[in-house]
């Protein structure tokens, strides 16, 4: 008996493959995404004014707190630093004459422990003394992003003898760099 062969028979006899379209490849295209990330400022923020109380005028000295005192650091730095200054004027009184005038030289700065701090970073407290020059308050070191910190430094004031009675007035400049 003879069989009769079909054409696709054969072809499948042969190993042919009937032809079917390559499956599709998908399409695709990348897109490169950037931002920028702003570097702010460094500030420092102290009390406009503070008063310090009256003594009588045998007193010695007078002593007191400032008002909280901030560094604000919005540079966004990796292992970054600054340090806080604090420098004062002579104080003054009347015609700021010799009797009426206060050197900066008997100006004491205390900046006392941190009340707070924000971000990553190391804050430590300067040695404190004498600020007739400039002399570091606070520090900030091994600092990531953003940060604050915020401390509340004191005053004594050494009053010399033969001043004179009245309302003395200086200034105390924080500077951070």
């Amino acid at each position: 008996m003879r069989k009769k062969l079909t054409m696709a028979a054969v072809v499948a006899g042969l190993g042919l493959a009937t032809a079917t379209a390559p499956p599709a490849t998908a399409a695709s295209d990348e897109t490169v995404v950037t931002f920028t990330i702003d570097s702010g400022d460094l500030t420092i923020d102290a009390p406009d004014a503070v008063d310090l109380g009256s003594v009588a005028s045998d007193a010695t000295s007078i002593s007191g707190p400032i008002g909280p005192v901030k560094v604000t650091d919005k540079r966004g730095v990796l292992n970054g630093s600054w340090t806080a200054t604090a420098v004062s004027t002579d104080f003054t009184t009347g015609g700021a004459t010799p009797p009426e005038t206060i050197p900066s030289t008997n100006v004491t700065y205390t900046p006392g422990a941190e009340t707070g701090h924000t971000g990553t970073g190391t804050f430590t407290p300067g040695p404190g003394g004498v600020i007739n020059v400039p002399r570091v308050a606070f520090t900030g070191t091994d600092l990531v992003g953003d940060n604050s910190v915020t401390w509340n430094p004191s005053l004594t004031i050494t009053i010399p003898d033969g001043k004179v009675a009245g309302t003395y007035t200086g200034t105390i400049t924080h500077s951070v760099g």
